[in-house]
C-alpha cells in the first residue's frame, strides 16, 4: 500500500453547445473544430445527469506515482483519513469537492440548483453550492458584455418567476454584474444564475451535477430546444440576495462557507508552504512559468505544475509539500472543511 502524495488527474474535457477553444490556454489538450465548456480537474461523483457530465460515473483518474491509472475514488478508499485529514467525505462516501474550469464562449443556461430542503426531500438530488473565480472576461461571440447573472433583481416575486419562466422572459428578471478578472462570486444553492458569454473561470462546488434549467437562450443562439425544469425549479429557488464579489490582494481569502474555503495564492521564485495541518488541499495554478510541488523530506519526486495543472494534496502530507513557484506564479488553494 502506497503513502499519500501529491496526486494530478487527466482532465476530463466536455463538449458544450456553449463552449469555446481557451481550455487550450490551460494545457487542456483540445481536439480540432471541437468547442469545449468544461474541464473537469478533480471528481468523483457515481452518478451524473445526461445534459451535465454526460450520464454515469464521472471519476477522475489520477495521472502521477504509484496510484497512476486509478481513481481518486481509489486513493480515498485506500487512505481514509490519510486523504481528508479533518474534512468529512460527500454522502455517497466520494470525495467532497469538485472542480472545474468553464469557457463561456455564449451565454450557459439560466438554472438553479436544489436547495438543502429539497435535496432532502427529493432522493438522487443534492445540493450544490459553487464558486466562480473570473480568470478571464471578454466580449462575447455576438457583443455581449462580460456578465454574471446571479439572484434577481429587486422586487421580483415567485409569481414573476413562474410567469417569466411561461413567458421566456426570465432574463429580463436577473441581477447582473460585469465579470472582472480576479473576482470571485459566490453562488449559494437555491439562487438563480448564469455565466455570462465571454467568461473564463475557475469553478469550486460541493459534489453534485443536479441542475434544473428555466431558461436556455434558444431564439439568441440557435440553439436546439432541451427540457426544462419547472416545477423542480420552482421548489428550489431561494430569492435571497447572493453574496457579492471578493477579491483578495496577494495572499488572502477569498471566500469560506461550510463547505469549502478558497483563497489566493501568489509566488515568485521562492519556496512556500501553502497546505495546512491535517487538511486536504486542492491547489488549481492559474499562471505560471514554471512552477512545482517538492517534498521538504524528500519523500516524493518533484512535480512540475504548467498553468492549468490541478493537484490534490492529502491531509496526510501536508506538512510536507512546498510550491516552488517560478516568475509570477499565481493559484487557487481550497480546502474542503
Amino acid at each position: 500500500m502506497s503513502e499519500p502524495y501529491p496526486l494530478v488527474f487527466q482532465p476530463m474535457l466536455l463538449e458544450k453547445v456553449w463552449g469555446g477553444r481557451r481550455l487550450g490556454s490551460f494545457g487542456k489538450p483540445l481536439e480540432e473544430k471541437k468547442l469545449y465548456g468544461e474541464s473537469w480537474e478533480v471528481a468523483d461523483l457515481g452518478a451524473t445527469a445526461e445534459s451535465g457530465g454526460g450520464g454515469g460515473a464521472r471519476r477522475s483518474v489520477i495521472a502521477n506515482g504509484a496510484l497512476a491509472g486509478k481513481t481518486i475514488h481509489a486513493a480515498l478508499r485506500q487512505w481514509d483519513e490519510g486523504m481528508l485529514g479533518l474534512a468529512q467525505p460527500a454522502a455517497d462516501g466520494g470525495f467532497p469537492l469538485l472542480v472545474k474550469f468553464l469557457d463561456a464562449r455564449q451565454h450557459l443556461s439560466v438554472q438553479v440548483h436544489p436547495t438543502p430542503a429539497y435535496a432532502e426531500a427529493n432522493p438522487g438530488a443534492a445540493l450544490k453550492t459553487e464558486c466562480w473565480y473570473v480568470l478571464a472576461a471578454e466580449t462575447g461571440e455576438r457583443g455581449e458584455e462580460p456578465v454574471i447573472f446571479k439572484g434577481f433583481r429587486p422586487g421580483v416575486t415567485m409569481d414573476d418567476f413562474r410567469e417569466a419562466i411561461a413567458a421566456g422572459t426570465v432574463p429580463e428578471l436577473l441581477n447582473s454584474v460585469p465579470a472582472v478578472p480576479g473576482e470571485m462570486h459566490e453562488i449559494p444553492s437555491g439562487t438563480v444564475h448564469a455565466l455570462g458569454a465571454g467568461v473564463l473561470v475557475a469553478e469550486v462546488q460541493t459534489p453534485s451535477d443536479t441542475t434544473f434549467r428555466v431558461f436556455d437562450w434558444i431564439q439568441r443562439y440557435n440553439r436546439p430546444a432541451r427540457e426544462l425544469h419547472v416545477r423542480e425549479a420552482l421548489e428550489s429557488t431561494l430569492f435571497e440576495e447572493p453574496p457579492t464579489a471578493t477579491r483578495a490582494e496577494g495572499d488572502g481569502e477569498l471566500l469560506r462557507n461550510g463547505y469549502f474555503a478558497v483563497r489566493q495564492l501568489r509566488a515568485h521564485c521562492e519556496e512556500k508552504a501553502f497546505a495546512k495541518a491535517n487538511t486536504c488541499t486542492v491547489l488549481m495554478v492559474t499562471q505560471t512559468m514554471g512552477a512545482s510541488l517538492a517534498s521538504k523530506g524528500g519523500k516524493f519526486a518533484e512535480l512540475p505544475l504548467d498553468a492549468g495543472k490541478t493537484a490534490v494534496i492529502p491531509a496526510a502530507c501536508a506538512d510536507d509539500v512546498v510550491l516552488r513557484g517560478g516568475p509570477g506564479t499565481r493559484a487557487l488553494v481550497i480546502e474542503a472543511v
